[in-house]
This record gives structure tokens, C-alpha cells and sequence, in this order.
């Protein structure tokens, strides 16, 4: 079997985040599926296979468990099915997920580039409650580092990681995580990943700077970037820090920089009667083309 790497939300070459990608994944087993991301190592693997009530059905898998959804993994994939020749038409296409049926739309840029927005699941917010010393000594970082402006809370738009407000760029480059510590602290939420923003960005273009640290269960240390982290940082913009918008919210989120994979992610805010549509825009490139086998 071949399974594809291509690095989203970029279009450089191991910029972004690398995921792998396996087409036409319907006679592989969920085990079988769990033991391929493993073998390739990807943050994740995502295996396209047909759908009875979508266009196609999406699922993800870290090198230790399934996710519900992974946005880099379906910008990886869904480029994979144009640059692959399995998919040409452009518009919306419905992918069906563990966390839902979504929508996803593609479009061909002048200059060639696939550009792919991704629908995600609706935000919850939870709030955290456990200590802020340990959250602070688990990331690598002292307490006075974390932001009282903003709350600390968890939030999901498909998939919980802890939100971390932090007061300073220059903080990040400090932060190193200790992902088994994770579970203890994060005690309403304990498979939660970890995930510090701040609003000091590099590009001036940018309104977020994050970094996100993985559960320990997914066999990981750090994603470089993600795109359900960026939707509910988009969602946590919108609640918290500029709630006075009126319709709709677009900002960038930069990510990556700190493990020299930087990659950026936009995210759409539409205001909803009691909540907000959340979708992200990326791209991906292709990287190589990687043989596995595995015994049946």
C-alpha cells in the first residue's frame, strides 16, 4: 500500500504539518488502520474510504488511538484526492466524520493552488479548573507567564484541547512540554491535548501565535499545526476577546515556528442565533510517497 505525505497548511515542502494519507482504504480493518499510522509515524494518518451518506467518509488516526476529526489530516487528504486524480470537480463536497457530516469546499486559485475551507463541528467551551502552577510547570513555563486577561478553558470544535492564554511571544520559545503529566492536571478533560496562544504574532497579517502539545496518549509531543485547535481558537477569539463583531470574524492564526515547520491557518467566524459556524482555509503540498505492509 502507498501511503502519500503531504505537508498542510503550506505550500513549502516540510513547512506545516506533515500527515499521511491512504486512498481507497475500505478493505483495511480499524486495527489494520491503527497499525499503519504507527509504522509511518505521522502526527496523523488519514484513510479515505466510500460513504453511505457523503461523498466520502474521513478517518484519523494518531501512531496511539483514533480521532474524531484532525483538520490538517483532511486538508492532506482532500488534496491527495485532487493531486491524485481520484476527485476534479471543484465546490463543496460532504465528508462524513466521527464528529459529523461536514462540508468541505475547494477551489483553484489563479495561480494554480488548491485552496480547501473545512467545516467544523460547533464550539463547546468547558472551563478549567485544575491548577494554573502545574499547567504553567507541565509547558515548561512559570505561572506569571500564563494571562489573567482571558480564561484558561477547554474548547472543541470536534475535537477538547485546553486553550492557554499567555501573556508573551518570547515565552514560547521556552516552553518544553511534559505530556505524561497532561492526565493529572487536565482532571475534567484528561485526554485533552495542550494548547498555548498569545495575541503577539510575527506576521503582522497574523491575530494568534500558538503552539499545541499532544495528549500522551496519542504517542506524540508536538503538533506543528493544527487546524481543530485553530477553529476553536477562532471560536475563543470571538467569545472572549472581540465578541463586538458583527457577522463574521476572519483571522490568521501562525503556528509552527518554534520546530521550524511554520504554517498558517485562516479561520471564518459566522455568528449564529445561539452560537458560531466555525470553518478553516488551508492548502498542502506533497511531499513523498511512502510503501507499507502489513501482515493480514
Amino acid at each position: 500500500m502507498q501511503v502519500y505525505r503531504y505537508d498542510a497548511f503550506s505550500h513549502v515542502p516540510n513547512r506545516g504539518n506533515p500527515a499521511g494519507v491512504l486512498l481507497e482504504a475500505d478493505k483495511l480493518t480499524g486495527d489494520e488502520m491503527q497499525e499503519i499510522a504507527k509504522v509511518v509515524g505521522f502526527n496523523e494518518t488519514a484513510f479515505v474510504l466510500q460513504s453511505d451518506i457523503a461523498d466520502i467518509r474521513l478517518r484519523y488516526f494518531t501512531p496511539g488511538h483514533e480521532m474524531d476529526l484532525c483538520g490538517h489530516g483532511t486538508m492532506a487528504a482532500i488534496y491527495a484526492l485532487y493531486d491524485q486524480h481520484f476527485w476534479t470537480e471543484m465546490g463543496e463536497m460532504r465528508v462524513e466524520t466521527k464528529a459529523g457530516i461536514l462540508t468541505v469546499k475547494t477551489e483553484r486559485l489563479d495561480h494554480g493552488q488548491l485552496e480547501i475551507t473545512m467545516e467544523q463541528a460547533t464550539p463547546a467551551f468547558k472551563l478549567f479548573s485544575g491548577s494554573r502552577l502545574d499547567l504553567a510547570e507541565a509547558i515548561g513555563i512559570e505561572i506569571d507567564d500564563l494571562s489573567e486577561e482571558w480564561p484558561i478553558m477547554y474548547g472543541s470544535t470536534g475535537v477538547w484541547t485546553l486553550l492557554v492564554p499567555i501573556k508573551n511571544r518570547e515565552t514560547f520559545q521556552k516552553m518544553k512540554p511534559d505530556n505524561a503529566r497532561f492526565p493529572e492536571i487536565l482532571k475534567e478533560i484528561p485526554r485533552a491535548s495542550v494548547h498555548p496562544f498569545c495575541l503577539e504574532t510575527i506576521d503582522p497579517k497574523a491575530s494568534m501565535h500558538a503552539r499545541h502539545f499532544s495528549s500522551p496518549f496519542s504517542g506524540i509531543i508536538e503538533d506543528p499545526v493544527t487546524g481543530t485547535a485553530s477553529g476553536v481558537m477562532g471560536a475563543y477569539y470571538a467569545t472572549y476577546i472581540s465578541p463586538d463583531f458583527e457577522n463574521q470574524l476572519n483571522i490568521m492564526v501562525e503556528q509552527g515556528t518554534e520546530v521550524g515547520r511554520d504554517g498558517k491557518v485562516m479561520v471564518h467566524v459566522h455568528k449564529r442565533e445561539a452560537t458560531y459556524e466555525i470553518k478553516i482555509t488551508g492548502t498542502a503540498v506533497y511531499v513523498e510517497s511512502i510503501g507499507v505492509s502489513i501482515q493480514r
